[in-house]
């Protein structure tokens, strides 16, 4: 409820409508509730409603309608201290015509003194009526302190804190703290992926993963990295890659002992020693752990190769072979070898490379339990126990179950064409 005009005696304009009309400096009375009763200062007559203008429109005006419940509390408090105030003001008013008042008594003053600092601790602990009008509710979280822009977020950011995960994958048991979580996780089993590229068909299950993707075709890598100038297309790609220059690896097996920089590449690993390999490939029976590995593994049959080189126009399959075949441009070499000095052009090269000197070999058949240093050997090695041979010469038409004998085999054509 808007307050009329302003105390003191006298006729003028009555704020905020306009109407003239003369000040009366006592106050009425207005009951809130059945049982109690809060002073409010009627400064002027309340006009009919065929009297009234159309109301006025200052920026606040329009936040009258309180949008959400108000406390008594807050409402006591606000007019309350709006009662003292105009009080002050009509006394002052009266003293300045020539009439003089008695100040308060000494135990009058310590009492409103008292009153006044209920007062004030009710505000400290409350949202007031003020605060409510003019928009400056604040929605703070008491946890971290993070601020957020209105009560129903704050809500759900406080279930970061508290652990609630309400919502509930009726497919495999897992929770999430919001409902659009749970959507975007249940396309993982209907397979609906509605956000597809336009430059090149990839579908996703989520507009955020296509437009990261996008950035792919843009040319666009606005995170860089500060030790080295490798950029990304993603702050999580940065923060991950960062982890390679400070050596943290705080994912660890509790297989193998084998430690990792992100929580994903661990997963990956752990699939090597329950042997799931879920994700086959229609053309070649070839599977894979994770189903980017098997979409990155069909562009060989598609003959795809998005990434294109800008020095030399060379095209690539995969955006991380671009990226160490433009090393070959600048002649960087930026991993190096702590044992042996030896320099690498890319993160998973020198990996592979570390395990000559550690003599990790974690790839094992489970055939025949033989291990190898290398997941492409160990798929090589596993199609002598499969009789699978995926590799077929386009000369003779002969096949043979790894590359490595496909291509020794090509030198006999290319020997006979001499």
């Amino acid at each position: 409820m808007p307050v009329l005009c302003q105390g003191g005696e006298g006729r003028g304009s009555c704020p905020p409508w306009g109407l003239p009309g003369p000040w009366i400096s006592n106050p009425s009375y207005c009951s809130l509730t059945t049982n109690t009763v809060v002073p409010i200062p009627h400064c002027c007559p309340l006009p009919s409603s065929k009297d009234l203008p159309a109301p006025p429109t200052p920026p606040f005006f329009g936040l009258l309608l309180f949008q959400e419940p108000v406390t008594f509390e807050e409402v006591a408090v606000y007019f309350t201290t709006l009662y003292r105030d105009v009080m002050q003001e009509n006394y002052e008013n009266v003293t300045s015509l020539g009439k003089g008042y008695c100040p308060l008594s000494s135990w009058k003053r310590k009492r409103r003194d008292k009153v006044h600092t209920k007062e004030r601790e009710i505000l400290r602990k409350t949202t007031t009526q003020e605060e409510i009008l003019m928009g400056k509710r604040k929605n703070t979280c008491t946890e971290c302190g993070k601020n957020v822009c209105d009560y129903s977020a704050l809500i759900k950011h406080q279930q970061l804190h508290t652990g609630e995960r309400p919502y509930e994958c009726s497919e495999c048991g897992k929770n999430f703290t919001r409902r659009s979580h749970l959507i975007n996780h249940q396309r993982i089993h209907t397979g609906e992926r509605p956000y597809k590229c336009s430059e090149c068909g990839k579908s996703f299950t989520q507009r955020s993963h296509l437009t990261n993707h996008q950035k792919i075709h843009i040319g666009e890598r606005p995170y860089e990295c500060s030790e080295c100038g490798k950029s990304f297309t993603q702050r999580s790609h940065l923060t991950r890659h960062q982890t390679i220059h400070t050596g943290e690896r705080p994912y660890e097996c509790s297989e193998c002992g084998k430690s990792f920089n992100h929580s994903s590449a661990l997963s990956e690993h752990q699939r090597i020693h329950i042997g799931e390999r879920a994700y086959e490939c229609k053309e070649c029976g070839k599977n894979f752990t994770q189903r980017s590995g098997l979409f990155l593994h069909q562009r060989i049959h598609t003959g795809e190769r998005p990434y294109e080189c800008c020095e030399c126009g060379q095209t690539f399959s995969h955006s991380s072979h671009l990226s160490n075949h433009q090393t070959i441009h600048t002649g960087e070499r930026p991993y190096e070898c702590r044992e042996c000095g030896k320099s690498f052009t890319s993160s998973s090269a020198l990996s592979e490379h570390l395990r000559i000197h550690t003599g990790e070999r974690p790839y094992e058949c489970h055939e025949c339990g033989k291990s190898f240093r290398f997941n492409s050997a160990l798929f090589q090695h596993q199609s002598n126990h499969t009789g699978k041979r995926t590799h077929k010469c386009s000369e003779c038409g002969k096949s043979f179950t790894t590359s490595l004998a496909l291509s020794e085999h090509q030198r006999i054509h290319a020997g006979e064409g001499l």
